[in-house]
């Protein structure tokens, strides 16, 4: 039975390399032959295999996910959906309190307290990216319509995030800050629309890829509020 996959991370030959000789020793594995190029690899297997123990055996630089919804139903497992986001939803609880206790510490206007919320959330969402840096950028570039036309965009990506987190905590040049919050998330809320209606099967690279996080409407809304929430911001200057 065949089985294909995205794999993400992939960054030279010896990587393709690693990658292959890995999923050859999985018992399950019949057969594997890795596309660099592409990101992707075609499993011959002689019984199922669960997507934990293939990401787990090619280790946290790389990550894997299910190319065929007829594979997942019939050879490979894949978690729960609500099980994969639950990291997703803790970072938010987080990110929540984190914004109540600066509020308790210091109180604040409506606006600041959304500033405030929006800059944390920026610095941790690119932490997360620094994590695996490497492997970011081409786990992005598969949904994201800029970073799939630039590669330097999506190394930049984090730098960004971290950059426009910094300025929303300070309230520094707030306007053109906002504007490009609004341009960078709208581009990305298009391509995450995009994979979710042709239902592409990738990993979401909003928290990196050091996480393994589904694309699914979380991410949708997740970038919703965000933009939702700049566009008030902006209306009120």
């Amino acid at each position: 039975m065949r089985i294909d996959l995205n794999i993400s991370g992939m960054t030279c030959e010896n990587c393709k390399k690693y990658v292959t000789d890995h999923l050859n020793a999985l018992p399950e594995v019949n057969s594997a032959i890795v596309d660099l190029v592409k990101g992707q690899a075609n499993l011959e297997v002689s019984t199922s295999i669960q997507i934990e123990k293939i990401q787990k055996t090619l280790g946290l630089k790389y990550s894997v996910s299910i190319r065929s919804e007829k594979v997942e139903g019939s050879k490979i497992q894949s978690p729960t959906k609500l099980k994969s986001l639950f990291p997703l939803f803790l970072v938010f609880v987080y990110l929540i309190l984190g914004t109540l206790m600066l509020h308790l510490i210091a109180p604040s206007t409506f606006n600041t307290t959304m500033h405030r919320f929006m800059g944390l959330f920026f610095i941790t969402f690119s932490f997360f990216k620094f994590l695996d840096f490497n492997g970011f950028a081409p786990s992005f570039a598969r949904y994201d319509p800029l970073a799939s036309k630039s590669l330097l965009y999506a190394n930049a990506y984090p730098f960004l995030e971290t950059a426009l987190g910094v300025a929303f905590l300070l309230e520094w040049q707030l306007i053109p800050v906002l504007v490009v919050t609004i341009f960078v998330l709208s581009i990305t809320t298009f391509g995450v629309l995009n994979a979710l209606l042709k239902k592409n099967q990738i990993q979401c690279a909003c928290l990196g890829t050091a996480l393994k996080l589904p694309m699914t409407e979380a991410t949708l809304i997740e970038n919703g509020i965000m933009i939702i929430m700049s566009c008030i911001s902006l209306v009120a200057f």
